[in-house]
């Protein structure tokens, strides 16, 4: 059984649990005194507009193919550093069985950075779609080799009318033509191989020439420096998602500096 299937089939075992003790009647009351969701990619958009990069910089504890990441792992000072360095948004995961992620990160954050983020998740149901914006999320992640057509239309429907922004991850060209006509409001290319856990950053360059020119790419994985960021550039892909090579640095501030030097 690949990683991905296993992680999916735990997290749905989980989100049934989660909607027994909460229902979605009762989010959507709790979301109604949320703040207003922050502009994902509206931030971003305003980030390219100057000719810059736009660093969606990832908050990860723990990966199925790192293992621990960073063991003095403080969410809110690593979001302050990544803010510091120029990041535009920031992803953070809540997945805590392979990813060691919890909601409480991601609301921790929320409360003291005003930056724009991504909810990084395995999200299966519409539940967790509402759940993400009652925990203060701005953007979700549909990964298409997680979802069928017909869940990833509901979940994208449950997000806009929560007014959530939407990412959908893609890793080849059958998901691209799908993601495609899910008309999302970003396209995120992993460049690793989710059954696999293989990194090719030629899977972008391959991938993006597959996708219009009206939507905004995200390069996603295997990023580790700025000559990698210059090098997608070349090809007008100009936002990238990046954390296991920043997350490893002593100073994650300067190290994001560095990422987006240009």
């Amino acid at each position: 059984m690949s990683v991905l299937k296993e992680i999916c089939e735990k997290k749905i075992l989980d989100v049934q649990s989660l909607k027994s003790k909460t229902t979605e009647s009762k989010l959507l009351e709790l979301i109604k005194n949320k703040d207003k969701t922050k502009g994902f990619k509206k931030a971003i958009n305003k980030k390219i507009s100057k000719n810059k990069f736009a660093l969606i910089a990832e908050i990860k504890k723990a990966s199925p193919s790192k293992g621990i990441i960073k063991e003095n792992f403080v969410p809110i000072n690593i979001a302050t550093s990544y803010k510091n360095g120029g990041a535009t948004c920031l992803s953070i995961l809540t997945e805590e069985n392979w990813f060691k992620g919890n909601n409480s990160y991601l609301i921790e954050v929320r409360n003291e950075i005003d930056l724009p983020i991504l909810r990084k998740d395995f999200i299966l149901d519409p539940w967790q779609v509402l759940e993400t914006r009652y925990i203060g999320a701005d953007c979700i992640l549909i990964i298409l080799s997680a979802v069928n057509d017909q869940l990833a239309n509901e979940l994208k429907v449950t997000a806009k009318n929560v007014g959530l922004d939407i990412l959908v991850e893609v890793h080849n060209e059958e998901e691209v033509e799908r993601a495609i006509k899910l008309s999302p409001d970003l396209i995120g290319i992993n460049n690793r191989n989710l059954k696999t856990l293989e990194i090719d950053l030629n899977n972008t360059i391959r991938l993006a020439n597959l996708i219009p020119k009206e939507y905004d790419i995200v390069c996603e994985s295997g990023l580790s420096n700025n000559d990698d960021l210059k090098k997608m550039s070349k090809i007008g892909i100009n936002t990238f998602l990046v954390g296991e090579s920043l997350m490893k640095n002593n100073n994650i501030e300067d190290a994001t500096k560095e990422l987006l030097r240009q």
